[in-house]
């Protein structure tokens, strides 16, 4: 059995913690409809006694981005934002961004889930933490802190960016673990290879890595380069921040924090439940949340539950499979569907190949076209290039261009890593 930050919450059995999360969802159905926030009109006609089971929750209506934008700055928060302590915000991206403003007992919610996951991770209160996200309106390097204190670990808030610094923080003060984003210790390899830098004369050991999606192939990769453990960790702004789950040293799917969210599973054109097992789209409900408690928010994040048994690394909360994407990233091209990250698990099969390339999309003759830009390390053989060509007309069912570049062709950038460029979008 793995160590456990708080062992008796995350063992409880299933009977017990659905009994909580029924307790737990009438209570911020009912904390809801008194707030001020505007939400509260959705649920004007529910009665949070008449929630019977967790099965009713299904007829609760959803909550999306668009409505927590329409609310920004605070007209979606539940509180006055007096009785806030900090806020943090979505990108906004593709438009208004969402404030979360935190209570304190947000604050103290958020300490404990993401102390959880560092445990779960394999840290202990004697382990120096390297903080990588930036510590800034966006949540990351913030959670990692407050887990981080609450856990007693050694930090090391090194925010985001500068690569040669990061390489000497983590040799001079004893780093045992690092946070970031899932696309940056690629550019932390890179950096080491041209510096002279060896992983190995550290002490590091984990790496814990999120904010994108990532493939089995690039977790290897990096275990591989960089002689550490890598754990796959999930949140977002709305539901709270880093912390929602993260996976164990099984390996056998990302545990969710059941006491403090429900999650499901639904079709994501239709809204319908779908059962264990099958692909969707994962919505949350918040059952702890103060400064901004959520109802069945749709993530847009791509995903499965895989079991609600117990895990053998002892906890019981359900698991999920890794984020294959979010629904906005699934591209198609040629009549076929695919993301990303499964372009990426072919690519990094092959060692002469880099984790950096693009995906780029163009209407070519009122056709589709994609072109496969990839750098590489060393060149590839011609029967590594057929094989490749073949593996991916294989997946995707058409023939993509394929580009192999020397590397450092693709412009490094600050933050998320720009992996799909589509150009149809402008004609």
């Amino acid at each position: 059995m793995d160590r456990m930050f708080n062992p008796e919450m995350e063992t409880l059995p299933r009977e017990e913690l659905e009994k909580l999360q029924l307790q737990r969802l009438r209570k911020t159905l009912l904390y809801l409809k008194n707030s001020q926030s505007f939400l509260k009109e959705k649920y004007r006609d529910i009665n949070p006694e008449d929630i019977k089971s967790l099965e009713d929750l299904k007829h609760l209506p959803f909550t999306t981005k668009d409505e927590l934008r329409e609310g920004y700055p605070f007209k979606h928060i539940a509180v006055p934002i007096e009785k806030c302590k900090r806020m943090h915000m979505s990108s906004g991206t593709t438009g208004v961004p969402v404030i979360n403003a935190m209570t304190e007992g947000d604050i103290k919610q958020w300490g404990e889930i993401m102390a959880r996951c560092l445990t779960a991770a394999g840290l202990t209160s004697e382990d120096r933490l390297q903080i990588m996200p930036s510590f800034g309106l966006f949540n990351g390097g913030f959670g990692f802190h407050y887990g981080a204190e609450r856990l007693g670990c050694f930090i090391i808030p090194a925010g985001a960016g500068r690569s040669l610094l990061q390489l000497k923080l983590m040799k001079e003060l004893g780093t045992t673990a690092i946070g970031a984003i899932a696309s940056y210790p690629a550019r932390l390899i890179e950096v080491a290879k041209e510096s002279g830098f060896d992983f190995r004369e550290t002490n590091l050991r984990v790496a814990i890595l999120g904010a994108e999606t990532w493939s089995d192939e690039y977790r290897r990769r990096i275990e591989a380069e960089m002689g550490v453990k890598t754990y796959d960790i999930i949140g977002m702004t709305e539901t709270g921040g880093v912390g929602l789950g993260i996976d164990c040293s099984a390996r056998s799917g990302i545990h969710i924090w059941e006491d403090h969210y429900i999650v499901e599973i639904v079709n994501p054109e239709t809204g319908e439940p779908l059962p264990i097992g099958q692909e969707g789209e994962l919505v949350v409900t918040t059952l702890t949340r103060e400064g901004l408690p959520l109802i069945r928010y749709r993530t847009r994040d791509i995903t499965k539950i895989i079991s609600y048994e117990p895990c053998d690394c002892g906890r019981t909360h359900v698991r999920v499979d890794r984020i294959k994407g979010r629904c906005d990233d699934m591209l198609k091209v040629k009549g076929v569907n695919f993301y990303p990250s499964q372009v990426e698990a072919i690519l990094l099969k092959y060692k002469a190949l880099s984790p950096y390339y693009q995906l780029v999309i163009e209407t070519v003759k009122g056709k589709d076209e994609m072109t496969i830009i990839v750098e590489k390390v060393r060149d590839l053989s011609q029967e590594e290039m057929d094989r490749l060509k073949l593996e991916l007309y294989d997946f995707l069912g058409f023939h993509s261009n394929i580009q192999v570049v020397p590397e450092g062709t693709i412009q490094r950038v600050p933050g998320k890593a720009v992996r799909v460029q589509d150009k149809r979008k402008k004609n």
